[in-house]
């Protein structure tokens, strides 16, 4: 057990009149020294050569154990220590044996007394911030000695009580006209100046008490820290003070507020302030609940103004920046713990309340304009709101669905109704991919929405999409590479998808394709056969089975072409003009409407002459000639040259009569080529009113009348040796798309008879709701209840199937 140098000598005076036997043990040093109130002795025992030598220190070096001795020699010393120091022979080693002490030093009867009031006085001169009279040392020790001798109690009772009245004294100045007379931000700087030195004063005092504070207080769970001691003294004598406590919460609130407006306020107080409540464990309770209430009256306050005076996107980035300086005040001054409310306040009012007047005032805007960081932005913030996406996500297929709908249902829009469509969607792609954080949730009500507007008007998309497609198949377009042509037909595929009546896109996809196979007019195969193989994939083989024929037709054709070839090359007969046929398949190709005229004497024997050759190879079959689709090139002298032109069978019909004769009217042209009216009209514009006038019409103008002559122009002239002379094409009328649409609606009905059938042959007896609903699901196009029931009661008529004679609902199969 440790002593004072004082108590020390005193028992060694003791311990040498009761044993004189025992060498003396010279103490050949002890020092104190204090470092953070951490007390080092290290004792010396000297020993002769050869003897066994023990040292130790406190610090606890390698090979080095504690003694437990007292610096007292005696009976309680090291004893026999020069006799069996003196027997022990030359390099023996000997133990070193060391023993404690039988009894305890007593101390004198003042010793409590004395040694508190010297502990008082150092206390007292640490809360009037003046010297202390003794070492920090000898005061550190006097607290061992004392709870070495079972006062640590009395030590800590009345450590406790002196506190107590310094604390109650601090009051005084915060009470009365004293803390009335300050103002707020005053007010704070003197609280927190009391915080502070009270903060100071308890660590100078556990320092001198750090014994009793690791001792008494580790062993004693009910018994606070010194440290906790001096927090609970604090907050029930000055802080809990009701006064005190809501001048300081006031304070602090309007120092945030203040902040809040743009004013500069002391971080370092706030900071203070609100960690000494934290400390003080009612931060919570004190602070928290008030400071909430005044951010959400002030933010909800914010919000409705700024929703009136200013543009969306401009209120966007004001939420973003409030968003982003409360979060500067969690990691400068605020509690961790109020992070997660605050943040849900400020989004409440400032957001959360206002969801749909946001994006019923300003999304149409941004979407409009196209202003993809205001739209980020939106769906950043909207993410942290609760129900926020789900919202944004419906307003954004509100205005897909609103957008698009202009484009499809607007007729004076049909020219450009596919470009518009595909830029639509390369605009809505963009804002998935940069704003949405290509979010699934929005990328499937994109595609609902498009979907939904595509189909409001029947057929009309999907014939333009048709149409579109062959522009840009069609031979003379040099818009594009292969590449942007590849990718120009993969956005098509995508707009293909969300139509209903993919059919009529057959109907007018396959007689735009017979057009540019059979005239020539294909800018690439291989474009051709990839958008075919796209459809494939996408619709299966069956939709593609007929478009596929097509392509084997013309193969076929080729290879018939080069047998006739040869087979000519055998003929006596010379023929002065080359024949190229192309023999189509009449289930694969569209449906042409035959059309007889004159042909010249030497075509009626070319034709003759081929159709014995394939009738011969292929009996049984029946050849039908398609004039509409005829063209040829044909050799014409001019005054400036010979010429070569590249015109239709008709508009060749037209100029071979100029071989015989000149000056014919439009009736004798009819009458003689046997051509039909309309189309006659446009074959003499073309020749007479077009860029290359090949044929001079009397009188002039661009429309062709029955008393109009013609008369073949020599003076004709032109830079090139061969002249593509375009047939005027016939706009298709309204009649001919409801043709198209008729055939479509035909080949419906057989595909919904067929499909009534099966399900009756096999289910062989349904009631009408789950025949229709069976129907539904097989089918791929729309089609209204009405008309199912008109098939079903053909159905009925042809013997196919019967109603239940009980109940009109329920149907039978016939077998």
């Amino acid at each position: 057990m440790p002593f004072s140098n004082a108590t020390r000598k005193k028992a060694s005076h003791e311990q040498q009149d009761t044993d004189r036997s025992v060498r003396k043990r010279r103490v050949s040093g002890e020092k104190h020294q204090s470092a953070g109130l951490k007390r080092h002795r290290q004792e010396d025992s000297d020993c002769r050569p050869g003897s066994a030598h023990s040292g130790s220190q406190m610090d606890g070096s390698v090979n080095s154990r504690k003694p437990n001795f007292s610096a007292l020699a005696g009976s309680n010393g090291l004893t026999n220590r020069a006799s069996s120091l003196a027997n022990s022979k030359p390099g023996t080693a000997k133990k070193l044996v060391i023993k404690n002490f039988k009894g305890k030093p007593k101390l004198h009867d003042n010793y409590k007394e004395e040694t508190w009031m010297k502990l008082r006085g150092a206390v007292d001169a640490i809360h009037k911030s003046t010297s202390i009279k003794y070492s920090l040392e000898e005061l550190y020790q006097a607290v061992e000695n004392m709870c070495s001798h079972k006062m640590a109690v009395m030590l800590y009772d009345s450590l406790k009580v002196v506190c107590e009245e310094h604390i109650k004294h601090q009051i005084t100045q915060f009470k009365g006209n004293q803390g009335d007379e300050l103002d707020s931000v005053l007010f704070l700087r003197k609280i927190n100046k009391c915080w502070q030195d009270h903060c100071r004063q308890m660590i100078m005092i556990r320092s001198i008490f750090l014994f009793l504070d690791r001792t008494y207080v580790l062993q004693n769970s009910m018994v606070s820290s010194l440290w906790d001691m001096g927090l609970d003294l604090f907050r029930q004598h000055i802080i809990s003070d009701s006064s005190v406590q809501t001048k300081t919460v006031d304070g602090l609130l309007l120092l945030i507020e203040r902040e809040r407006n743009g004013e500069m306020v002391d971080r370092s107080l706030l900071k203070s302030l609100l960690g000494m409540l934290s400390d003080l464990q009612i931060y919570k309770e004190a602070f928290e609940v008030r400071f909430l209430q005044e951010t959400e009256r002030l933010y909800a306050a914010e919000g409705q103004r700024l929703m009136q005076e200013r543009e969306i996107a401009e209120y966007l980035h004001h939420v973003d920046k409030r968003l982003e300086e409360e979060q500067d005040r969690l990691m400068l001054y605020l509690d961790q713990s109020t992070q997660k409310p605050l943040v849900s306040c400020v989004e409440k009012q400032l957001l959360g309340e206002h969801l749909v007047n946001i994006l019923q005032k300003g999304l149409h805007q941004l979407l409009d304009e196209n202003r993809t960081d205001d739209l980020k932005l939106l769906y950043n913030l909207f993410a942290r709101v609760k129900a926020g996406l789900e919202t944004l996500c419906q307003h954004w297929g509100d205005y897909i669905k609103a957008f698009g709908s202009t484009i499809v249902i607007n007729p004076e829009k049909d020219k450009t109704m596919v470009q518009e469509l595909l830029d639509f969607k390369d605009k809505v792609d963009n804002i998935l991919q940069t704003c949405f954080s290509s979010n699934d949730k929005f990328i499937n009500t994109m595609k609902e929405s498009f979907e939904t507007f595509i189909n409001k008007r029947l057929n009309k998309p999907a014939e333009l999409i048709a149409k579109y497609v062959d522009s840009k198949l069609r031979a003379g377009n040099k818009e594009a590479t292969e590449e942007e042509l590849e990718r120009m037909l993969d956005k098509i595929m995508v707009l293909f998808r969300f139509i209903h009546g993919k059919d009529v896109f057959e109907a007018f996809y396959k007689k735009d394709l017979a057009k540019r196979l059979l005239v020539g007019k294909s800018a690439s195969v291989d474009a051709e056969k990839s958008m075919l193989s796209k459809l494939k994939q996408e619709c299966g083989g069956a939709f593609t089975s007929k478009l596929e024929g097509m392509f084997k037709d013309m193969e076929l054709s080729r290879d018939i072409m080069v047998h006739f070839k040869q087979h000519i090359q055998h003929q006596k007969d010379s023929i002065s003009i080359d024949l190229t046929v192309n023999i189509l398949t009449m289930g694969y190709w569209p449906t042409y409407i035959p059309m007889e005229v004159h042909l010249p004497p030497e075509m009626v024997r070319y034709q003759e002459i081929f159709k014995s050759f394939y009738l011969a190879k292929h009996s049984g079959r029946k050849l039908q000639w398609q004039p509409t689709l005829g063209h040829c090139v044909l050799r014409a002298d001019f005054r400036a040259g010979k010429k070569e032109l590249q015109v239709s069978l008709f508009q060749s019909l037209v100029l071979i009569m100029f071989n015989d004769g000149d000056g014919f009217t439009t009736e004798y042209i009819k009458q003689y080529t046997g051509i039909e009216d309309g189309e006659l009209r446009r074959t003499l514009q073309s020749l007479a009113c077009g860029k290359a006038r090949v044929i001079i019409k009397t009188p002039k103008g661009k429309d062709v009348e029955d008393g109009d002559q013609f008369h073949f122009n020599n003076d004709f002239k032109h830079k090139l040796y061969r002249i593509k002379i375009n047939q005027i094409q016939m706009k298709e009328t309204q009649e001919e798309n409801v043709n198209t649409t008729e055939r479509v609606f035909q080949d419906r009905q057989y595909q919904i008879d067929a499909a009534i059938v099966r399900i009756m042959k096999t289910r062989k007896a349904l009631t009408h709701a789950l025949l229709v609903s069976e129907l539904y699901n097989q089918l791929k196009f729309p089609v209204k209840p009405a008309d199912l029931k008109k098939r079903i009661e053909s159905l009925i008529d042809r013997d196919y199937m019967e109603r239940d004679k009980e109940n009109s609902n329920q149907y039978h199969y016939v077998a």
